[in-house]
């Protein structure tokens, strides 16, 4: 699906005319040559994302725009899994964990942390995943390949981590507009099952150079040992909906 290469921090998969969508900062559709990974020094606080992005993207030598993502994980933890036509290249780090309490959670616990989680300049994702497949999709099946990915990122997060993902994860989605037409990508098609199969195993492997490597570090057991992060406590309002 794609020619991967990294350069100054900056992973660039490259494909002509691909069709994307991403939820990064500049999220939406987009039909371009290639997508990126940007890792982002610590302390990193520049707005102008676009620019930031143009200026790294000049600096590794890559000349085609195309959607980006933003991550605080060095690339040499970026891990790539292929099967059947589908590729997923993921870096993955917990230092901004977010939990979801199945029993509601402690509103004065959730307090503590909205400081840290509020409407400014959004963070280095942690968990980032560029997605791609041979095959044709339309927007609307490209926007369920989305989340079919993130489905398998989020129960391959919870089972290696205990955490849904981190405060900050995105996902570029791309796919081949020439190739093969594929009505639907969720999880009981083959293109969802290889996305999902292909995103586990990146994810794993990236977690798995991240923190069984040299850098000595581990994987938070809970929020308040991570950096930062976020839990969503609260009970909704819950009521049927009248015929």
């Amino acid at each position: 699906m794609f020619e991967s290469e990294i350069s100054a921090g900056v992973l660039c998969a490259r494909r002509p005319g691909t069709r994307w969508l991403t939820t990064g900062f500049s999220g939406g559709y987009e039909t371009a040559d290639a997508a990126y990974n940007v890792t982002v020094p610590e302390g990193f606080d520049r707005t102008d994302l676009a620019e930031y992005v143009a200026e790294r993207r000049e600096r590794a030598g890559f000349d085609a725009p195309g959607p980006a993502m933003l991550t605080g994980v060095e690339q040499r933890h970026a891990r790539r899994a292929r099967l059947d036509g589908v590729e997923v290249v993921a870096t993955a780090g917990v230092s901004n964990p977010a939990s979801l309490p199945m029993d509601g959670g402690d509103s004065e616990r959730q307090a503590a942390f909205e400081s840290d989680s509020g409407d400014g300049p959004p963070r280095p994702g942690t968990v980032n995943l560029v997605v791609g497949t041979t095959r044709a999709l339309d927007d609307g099946a490209l926007a369920t390949l989305l989340a079919t990915a993130v489905e398998a990122k989020t129960a391959t997060m919870l089972a290696e981590t205990g955490f849904t993902g981190t405060t900050s994860d995105a996902v570029v989605v791309g796919c081949d507009p020439s190739g093969e037409r594929a009505a639907f990508a969720g999880s009981a098609t083959p293109v969802g099952r290889a996305a999902r199969v292909c995103v586990r195993d990146a994810v794993r492997a990236s977690l798995a150079a991240r923190y069984a490597g040299a850098d000595g570090d581990a994987v938070p057991d809970t929020v308040e040992g991570a950096d930062y992060g976020v839990v969503s406590a609260g009970e909704a309002t819950v009521s049927r909906v009248d015929e």
